[in-house]
């Protein structure tokens, strides 16, 4: 299992763009093979940066999904809506104290 994380910095005025294109796909990404768990989250202190955290059962399961359709239109439009570039980490995960 792989843990990957996405940092996103938008246009203070695309946030709400952004909020709708993850509403309208969330849950295709969220179905797509491999996927056992996605989170969007938002700084608490800056409103126009966002995190994706996902869970994968293995790294060649986001690689499938980073070359399909699904991830080719979602990114398209979304990556015109950045204020920075993006910086994304794909995590082993080490400990777990729940």
């Amino acid at each position: 299992m792989i843990i990957r994380v996405v940092k996103m910095e938008f246009d203070f005025g695309k946030v709400e763009a952004f909020r709708k294109l993850f509403d309208e796909h969330k849950n295709k990404i969220r179905n797509f093979p491999g996927v056992l768990r996605l989170e969007l989250l938002q700084d608490i202190e800056r409103e126009n940066v966002f995190f994706t955290y996902s869970w994968w059962e293995s790294a060649e399961d986001l690689e499938k999904y980073r070359h399909s359709e699904l991830f080719k239109s979602v990114w398209s439009q979304t990556k015109i809506l950045f204020a920075v570039k993006p910086q994304a980490w794909s995590l082993n995960r080490e400990e777990f104290l729940p």
